[in-house]
């Protein structure tokens, strides 16, 4: 009987992948063969044409999808009208959830139509939601746009009061464009506190994008704790990217105990945590992590940006999602007033990286002149690496996005003093005459150390 039933079940398995192949041989014929996808694959450039019919060929609907994006991605104007005409004959319901997520972040009247569409009418309701998000957020956009010009005239009339108003009211908007669900209370910093006198030394343990519930978060944090039991830290630091892959539901997901406490609270210290671009991926999560702070022992996040020091450091947390024009004015702020002998700067995503991401053109132009010559060390998450970049200006960047999270690939060039990929975690140490900063790998090993001296 057994040989029988395995003959059997081999037998219904071979019809099943037959039909299932042929269903996805029938969906990519009945794409390209689609009249106005041919018209508009004839348009591209030969390049382009050449990817676009890999992409109408390949069967696989994830992967057809992302050959999609990828032309996107190259020449978005050229390739626009074609994506739209594959969208609109793509029976695949999970390719249109990624074409519409990804053409629905392209600001053009023709994609809000197809969004439009597809928001009423979609025979898969996630397709539906996803569009209808897409179009809250573009027309949201263009309001917050109008606010901006507003601000940017304040600004040019020197009217420091209408600045002050309009900054605060484009920080709810940054929200409101996001459809994050953060009341004005839960943004306000708290007053500069300490957590460690002056006058002593003070070790910080520092790491990013790890709340994956990997193999790889387990073994960092158990490294973490065996350098934690021969050399204390004090405290720690989070880099953002603290939960995958859209962040808490609330203050009582379980995933709570099982990526942070069970992980993180054997060390019995407290860290002070930021937000990264996977902690704003549903409407409650920053609201979740910072609501979280009273009711645990080891997480803090008292607001999305906020100050303390310990030691001769003072530590300036950020919300680098989008740097609103108050958090920059509370930064420059707060800056100026700073006393202590070391400043880091701490946040999620790098001004300048040596990884996937690479280098950040908005915080370039706008958190970058804010540093100058006033923070000593600007340390990151968001690319998966360890890396080290010459100073500018005095500020020193460093990125230790390895706490769980898959690596990345590095590309070092003139610039790098250090990059290399692989899980970890970075360790600060600072006392009146150095701040010394270690990167040390999943085994426990020490990879690169650094000192600034002053």
């Amino acid at each position: 009987m057994r040989p029988r039933f395995s003959f059997a079940l081999l037998f219904l398995l071979s019809v099943n992948i037959y039909i299932l192949t042929s269903s996805c041989v029938e969906a990519v014929q009945s794409t390209s063969s689609n009249p106005q996808v041919q018209v508009e694959l004839a348009k591209l450039s030969a390049p382009l044409a050449e990817q676009a019919r890999v992409m109408l060929a390949e069967t696989d609907d994830r992967k057809r999808a992302q050959l999609a994006i990828g032309i996107l991605r190259k020449d978005a104007n050229a390739s626009l009208d074609f994506l739209l005409a594959v969208l609109s004959s793509e029976p695949s319901a999970s390719a249109r959830l990624a074409l519409v997520d990804t053409l629905g972040r392209y600001p053009n009247p023709k994609v809000r139509e197809q969004l439009a569409k597809f928001a009423s009418s979609d025979s898969d309701v996630r397709v539906s939601l996803l569009a209808i998000e897409r179009l809250r957020a573009q027309w949201m956009q263009e309001t917050r746009d109008l606010l901006n010009k507003r601000l940017e005239a304040a600004r040019r009339a020197h009217d420091e009061a209408a600045v002050a108003r309009l900054a605060a009211e484009q920080e709810r908007w940054i929200s409101v464009v996001r459809g994050t669900m953060l009341p004005a209370f839960l943004r306000t910093p708290p007053a500069l506190f300490s957590i460690k006198p002056e006058s002593q030394t003070v070790r910080v343990v520092a790491f990013g994008d790890y709340g994956t519930g990997s193999a790889a978060q387990k073994q960092t944090s158990a490294a973490i704790l065996e350098v934690h039991k021969k050399t204390p830290f004090d405290f720690g630091i989070t880099l953002g990217d603290n939960f995958y892959t859209t962040g808490m539901s609330s203050p009582n997901d379980p995933r709570w105990k099982t990526q942070w406490e069970d992980l993180y609270e054997p060390l019995k210290i407290k860290f002070y945590a930021t937000l990264g671009n996977h902690d704003w991926g549903q409407s409650d999560s920053p609201a979740a992590e910072i609501l979280y702070s009273p009711s645990s022992p080891s997480w803090r996040m008292p607001s999305p940006y906020y100050t303390f020091t310990a030691g001769p450091v003072q530590f300036f947390a950020l919300d680098t999602n989008e740097i609103s024009e108050a958090q920059l004015m509370w930064l420059d702020g707060e800056l100026k007033k700073s006393t202590m002998k070391w400043k880091i700067v701490y946040g999620h995503h790098p001004i300048y990286s040596d990884g996937e991401h690479g280098d950040d053109r908005v915080l370039i132009e706008k958190l970058l002149p804010v540093l100058k010559n006033r923070a000593d060390i600007y340390l990151v998450g968001h690319d998966h690496i360890f890396n080290h970049i010459k100073p500018e200006a005095g500020v020193h960047f460093f990125v230790a996005g390895v706490g769980g999270a898959n690596v990345y690939k590095v590309k070092p060039i003139d610039r790098t003093l250090f990059a290399q990929s692989i899980n970890g975690f970075a360790s600060l140490e600072a006392n009146s005459a150095t701040l010394t900063v270690r990167f040390i790998g999943v085994d426990s090993k020490q990879l690169y150390e650094y000192s600034l001296r002053k």
